[in-house]
């Protein structure tokens, strides 16, 4: 009896410890006049090395200062399933450097984000075609504040019917929230009159006024941001 409850104390934990809210976004930028070689081998190196747990979502940039690269993401997976990943073997990293690595210029980067599920108003795997990306990087010292901010959103975003999906970069560079909006219906989302404008929306759910405290928030708390909108290519996608 004894080690039934010593058992049953220790799942929460074991449960906790293992969690899947940890993306890795990779990016990649082929070649102009390789395009069609690189999409090639990217859908078969996907597909033969990238299933299961190390399944490949991948997406085309399609505006901002990364337009033209690829957006590779993997996971969610849990920190102790990265923790014994390893590199996948020899075999896999011939046939990315042999195969695909070919067909890129020398830009890239990789980033761990974790999923915030207070802040966001979708699960992380409820999956959307098109998508919005607006990163937020906090002035140092304020990523609390910053925080809170965003979380002022979640009520508006749940009146809008809004999947929002709110994600915070982990060891990659400057601490990051990226705030993801999933476009269910497509991009008609974004045409004016879809909803009703943001300031009227925001005010309803925090306040008379309280759009101006949100641009003072901004002002203070925030040292950069930017925007880009991404399209998810199934072709080219782990099966």
């Amino acid at each position: 009896m004894r080690k039934i409850v010593l058992l049953c104390m220790l799942v929460p934990v074991l449960g906790m410890s293992q969690t899947k809210n940890v993306v890795s976004s990779n990016r990649v930028f082929p070649k102009i006049d390789k395009v069609l070689e690189f999409e090639k081998a990217l859908t078969a190196h996907a597909q033969k090395y990238h299933t299961g747990d190390w399944k490949w979502r991948v997406f085309e940039i399609q505006s901002g200062p990364d337009f033209g690269g690829y957006q590779l993401v993997e996971g969610p997976n849990s920190w102790e399933q990265l923790d014994t990943r390893g590199n996948l073997g020899t075999e896999h990293n011939n046939d990315w450097n042999k195969s695909v690595a070919i067909y890129l210029t020398d830009r890239g980067s990789n980033m761990y984000s974790v999923f915030q599920d207070s802040l966001s108003t979708v699960q992380l795997t409820d999956y959307s075609d098109k998508i919005n990306i607006s990163h937020l990087i906090p002035k140092p010292g304020w990523g609390p504040e910053l925080r809170e901010g965003i979380k002022k959103f979640k009520k508006v975003w749940e009146d809008g019917g809004e999947s929002i999906a709110v994600y915070q970069s982990n060891s990659s560079g400057p601490n990051e929230y990226a705030v993801v909006t999933r476009y269910k219906k497509g991009l008609k989302e974004k045409a004016t009159g879809f909803r009703k404008p943001m300031k009227e929306r925001y005010e309803a759910a925090n306040g008379e006024d309280s759009w101006d405290d949100y641009y003072d928030m901004l002002k203070t708390c925030v040292e950069s941001s930017w925007s880009e909108l991404l399209f998810y290519r199934a072709d080219l996608s782990s099966k």
